[in-house]
């Protein structure tokens, strides 16, 4: 069991990272990207944008203010948290 929850602890590593590098892109002023470049938004964007709308459709913007994936990432460490709470207890 010390393995799978190793392994459920490393995808939710993962996916913040991804999410992380994700909102670190939107900082970026949107230039045209073409090629390999493209190919590395379109992952980042497409990786998170499922659980990223979630909140959006919850959380509206404050004026220029997007506050979502900040909820969004609080939540990913409270269910990390509860899932390997979880795993542990098997």
């Amino acid at each position: 069991m010390r393995l799978a929850t190793q392994f459920i602890e490393s995808l939710f590593t993962v996916f913040l990272v991804v999410l992380l590098i994700r909102i670190l892109m939107s900082w970026i002023p949107s230039a045209p990207i073409v090629g390999f470049w493209r190919a590395v938004y379109d992952f980042f964007h497409q990786s998170t944008d499922w659980y990223l709308g979630v909140f959006r459709r919850i959380i509206p913007p404050i004026g220029m203010v997007d506050l979502s994936p900040m909820v969004a990432i609080i939540v990913l460490y409270i269910l990390k948290g509860l899932t390997i709470s979880i795993l542990r207890s098997f």
